[in-house]
This record gives C-alpha cells, sequence and structure tokens, in this order.
C-alpha cells in the first residue's frame, strides 16, 4: 500500500519540476511580485485603494511571495484567507479587476522567463480575480 504523504510529495515534486521547466522559480515569483506590486503602488486607480489598505508593504509582499508561491511550485507556504481580506478592503470594486489583470498582464510580459509561464500565472490570476471579484460583488456577512 502506498504511503499517501510520499505519494502526495511526489506529485508536489512532479508538479513543481513542470513549472522549473517553464522558468517557474522561487527567484522569478519574488521578481514577479515586486515588479507588480511597485506598479499597483503608482497606478491611477490601483495605487490609492492598495496604498491605503496595505499598512505594511514588506510583509504583504511576502504574504503575497508565498501565495503564488503555493499556486506555482505547490510549495503550501500560504496560510490566508484571501476572499475576507478583500471583501473588507476599503475602496476595492469590481470596476478595478480588469486594471488589476491587465498591469499583471503587462508584467507578465514584461519580465516572465518564456511564455509558457507567463501563460500559466496569467491563467492562475484570471481565475483568483474571478473568485476575489465576486467575494467584493457579494457583501461579507457575520462570519459566513
Amino acid at each position: 500500500m502506498e504511503n499517501p504523504r510520499l505519494d502526495g510529495e511526489r506529485t508536489r515534486q512532479m508538479l513543481a519540476a513542470q513549472a522549473a521547466g517553464m522558468g517557474i522559480t522561487e527567484a522569478f515569483i519574488d521578481d514577479l511580485v515586486e515588479t507588480f506590486y511597485a506598479r499597483v503602488r503608482v497606478h491611477p486607480l490601483l495605487g490609492p485603494v492598495f496604498n491605503t489598505a496595505i499598512a505594511d508593504w514588506p510583509a504583504h509582499l511576502a504574504r503575497m511571495k508565498d501565495f503564488w508561491s503555493s499556486l506555482a511550485l505547490w510549495t503550501g507556504r500560504y496560510h490566508g484567507k484571501p476572499v475576507r481580506a478583500h471583501q473588507s478592503m476599503p475602496g476595492l470594486t469590481p470596476a478595478l479587476f480588469p486594471p488589476w489583470l491587465a498591469l499583471f498582464r503587462d508584467t507578465l510580459a514584461d519580465i516572465a522567463p518564456s511564455p509558457q509561464a507567463a501563460a500559466f500565472f496569467m491563467d492562475r490570476a484570471d481565475r483568483v480575480a474571478a473568485t476575489l471579484k465576486a467575494a467584493v460583488e457579494r457583501p461579507a456577512t457575520n462570519g459566513h
């Protein structure tokens, strides 16, 4: 009988190897997060909302690196509640998701190590944005 933990680790290693084959590494994720959020901070629509909501940028960037590492390299480092965080973010409206995605796409076009890596991240960004946009469209309820 296979050990489920060992089998899960083999799967994680296989998926991480596929990501590495596209040029997706921790170093790239660090660069992506740093570059993208530097652009967010000065963006005419996104900047005011994010700069108001995020008091500690270094901590936020570290959290985002964990988030993208977990999505791309299956590291399991991210342990957060992004839906709840975005539902309570002052000034965040559904109208801000298209510019967020466009800026993410432009950042990937500028720095992604391969077209495959850009497509991989854009697919995940589209899914994340769809989930968060839906959450922002319906207000948070008392703990539900």
